[in-house]
């Protein structure tokens, strides 16, 4: 059983919060993708765009990326990458250049300002589901046109079992306003396999890898043709 996809704006999209309730929320989020399938849906990612090359200096935009933690842990765990952080949010982005090593720019990733074929892959991990379907399209043809390999997506399964999941953590766990009122809506905001084809389709893209992940994630390359 599976829930109607929804709209409703979260906290975190709300950009006149500037203070430590994004830091704290960010911090949750760290444990989240570490215990949640976060790093490994998107090291399989990589690993299937890569397919055997040497990862040296390979470069990787992480578009709304919060505190591109994925990321930062699989450069220091196991492969070398230049990370090129884009986030909207101008507390979020001094999160990141107090916590990571990463190139920061505080601009919008629904538009990137980079030029086209300049990046090796595009990460967007918990990302996409604060868009609708047409708003999605749209900046994932704008993706495509600055990547020279592909997209990895990790992104929230929508289920009931996921939002039974997320309340029952929420509730115990988490510190944060922020998460709490987040993390549910994030799973309702999440998608199912017809809500990607219908993204897919829309923009003729044929050649793609989609896949399940634990926990109620989904993992999808994009190759640029």
């Amino acid at each position: 059983m599976f829930l109607k996809r929804s709209y409703t704006p979260e906290m975190m999209d709300d950009f006149s919060i500037q203070d430590e309730r994004i830091d704290l929320a960010l911090s949750e989020l760290r444990v989240t993708n570490k215990l949640l399938g976060g790093i490994s849906t998107t090291e399989e990612g990589l690993s299937l765009l890569l397919n055997g090359k040497k990862s040296d200096n390979i470069s990787i935009l992480d578009v709304g990326a919060g505190a591109s933690d994925i990321l930062q842990h699989l450069n220091k765990n196991l492969l070398p990458i230049k990370i090129i952080s884009i986030d909207l949010n101008k507390r979020a982005c001094k999160y990141l250049k107090r916590t990571s090593a990463a190139e920061v720019i505080c601009a919008d990733s629904t538009s990137v300002p980079v030029k086209e074929k300049k990046i090796d892959i595009v990460h967007a991990s918990l990302f996409l589901h604060h868009f609708n379907e047409e708003e999605i399209k749209k900046m994932l043809a704008d993706l495509l046109r600055v990547s020279k390999s592909g997209i990895v997506i990790n992104d929230l399964r929508r289920s009931v079992f996921a939002l039974l999941g997320i309340k029952i953590i929420s509730a115990l766990f988490s510190k944060s306003e922020m998460f709490k009122n987040d993390g549910p809506l994030s799973v309702r905001r999440g998608f199912v396999k017809t809500d990607w084809l219908k993204i897919l389709n829309g923009l003729g893209i044929k050649k793609y890898r989609l896949k399940r992940k634990w926990a109620f994630r989904w993992m999808l390359v994009i190759y640029v043709s």
